[in-house]
């Protein structure tokens, strides 16, 4: 028994590390790109992901290509609205130029955006242009805007743009993950072109910080409930409103694309129920095979027991 309870221990465990070494992606353009498959999955595996970005872009739809990364992120700092109130808006296509969008809670592995700039540069022509946020602040985004102004405006071109790690308390992660969600939109905005695609990847946290991380999540939340990731950005709604009054309405659409029904909670508890079962099935099969014959039930009547019995 106690060997039982070690095993199913060792597995939740498991199950639990394996969300944590996840991480999102978000997908959002200016062109009318269908590409994606209609079914969002809930966990995909990196280079599939990227096999599927690289096919919605091979026809080279934009302009201006935004490759921007994220480290040291999972999808529980995304789930306040004001962590990243921009890119929620440009996932849920609120933004007017926004027509096509896309993102994946789960990614297992990092994206592969090396392989996806290369394909651009020989695809579409595209020039390269790297910017480190690190070293930026909103008083350099005038010597930003300028490096734009001589780039020629009919020439494609790929910024990357390459966010540093966030810090490991709970309040910092949210500031600064507000900070570069202002730095992205800023860069959006002094575009020379409206045709525009961005891809915003993520990488998972190292494994130093990951207990720390665990530790605070499981108090300091800044929703008053530990949702993993508001639906309204895990999933992609062509037209819906939100409201912010007393009065809500639900998004349209059938229940399963409302709702995440394959939780990390669920998960764990249909391994418990699978080791619970086979452990159920050899107690019964034991059981079952036991072999008596029926002359064992039956009195002995032979003469030692009727000398036994005078």
């Amino acid at each position: 028994m106690y060997l039982t309870w070690l095993v199913v221990t060792w597995l939740g465990s498991t199950a639990v590390n394996a969300f944590w070494d996840t991480s999102p992606f978000f997908f959002f353009s200016s062109a009318p790109i269908s590409a994606f498959p209609k079914d969002v999955p809930s966990i995909q595996s990196a280079p599939a992901l990227t096999q599927d970005v690289t096919k919605a872009l091979f026809d080279c739809p934009s302009d201006t290509y935004i490759i921007a990364t994220q480290p040291s992120v999972n999808g529980e700092d995304f789930a306040s609205r004001l962590s990243a109130p921009h890119l929620r808006r440009y996932v849920n296509r609120e933004d007017d130029t926004v027509k096509a969008s896309y993102s994946i809670r789960d990614v297992l592995g990092e994206f592969g955006a090396d392989e996806l700039q290369t394909m651009l540069e020989k695809r579409c022509r595209a020039g390269i242009m790297s910017v480190d946020a690190s070293s930026m602040t909103p008083l350099h985004m005038h010597a930003l805007t300028g490096s734009f102004a001589i780039i020629d405006d009919m020439k494609p071109r790929v910024i990357r743009v390459e966010f540093p790690d966030l810090p490991t308390s709970i309040h910092e992660r949210a500031s600064k993950l507000a900070e570069n969600d202002v730095f992205l939109s800023s860069i959006i905005d002094i575009l020379p072109s409206s045709r525009y695609t961005v891809i915003y990847t993520t990488t998972p946290p190292s494994a130093d910080i990951k207990p720390a991380l665990h530790h605070v999540a499981s108090y300091e939340m800044e929703e008053s409930f530990p949702s993993g990731f508001h639906t309204d950005l895990k999933r992609d709604f062509s037209v819906h409103k939100r409201n912010d009054g007393d009065n809500t309405t639900l998004v349209d659409g059938p229940l399963f694309e409302r709702y995440q029904f394959f939780t990390p909670g669920l998960f764990m508890g249909l391994v418990v129920l699978s080791i619970l079962l086979s452990i159920l099935y050899v107690g019964v099969n034991g059981i079952a095979s036991l072999q008596v014959s029926y002359a064992a039930f039956d009195k002995d009547m032979g003469p030692a027991a009727q000398k036994k019995s005078q």
